[in-house]
């Protein structure tokens, strides 16, 4: 495939590289287009008026988000409504293919880190459930 130029990526660009990951599919958040892991939240158009226009709104730790703010502030930017969030906003007129490859893949493991099932159980039940059988 020939690369994209970095004015070309969209949402349709995101689409494509998030449902090449496991368990992602296409729904909508407060009618935005969103990808999502599970039911979880992977990334969206941000709704909210305060992102700018043609801007991703992607999950990311929040460590990981102060990083790539520090890194490439022309590229990664938050606003006050998404400070409490762990979400990072994402201009596609500055990202390169690459990097939102390896944004996604971030943002997957950062929301399957926070889906997997627990480990815990209460002893209760299993003792109750071993004399059953």
């Amino acid at each position: 495939m020939i690369s994209m130029p970095r004015n070309k990526i969209n949402f349709g660009t995101v689409r494509k590289i998030g449902l090449g990951l496991p368990d992602v599919e296409e729904s909508t958040i407060y009618g935005s287009p969103s990808l999502k892991v599970r039911g979880k939240l992977l990334t969206c158009l941000p709704v909210h008026k305060s992102a700018e226009p043609n801007s991703l709104a992607v999950r990311i730790d929040f460590d990981q988000r102060a990083e790539l703010l520090a890194a490439a502030p022309e590229t990664y930017y938050l606003t006050d409504h998404y400070v409490n969030y762990p979400v990072v906003l994402v201009r596609f007129s500055r990202i390169h293919a690459d990097a939102l490859v390896d944004l996604l893949g971030m943002a997957w493991r950062f929301v399957t880190a926070k889906t997997l099932p627990r480990k815990r159980t209460v002893r209760k039940q299993r003792d109750s459930q071993a004399r059953k059988r």
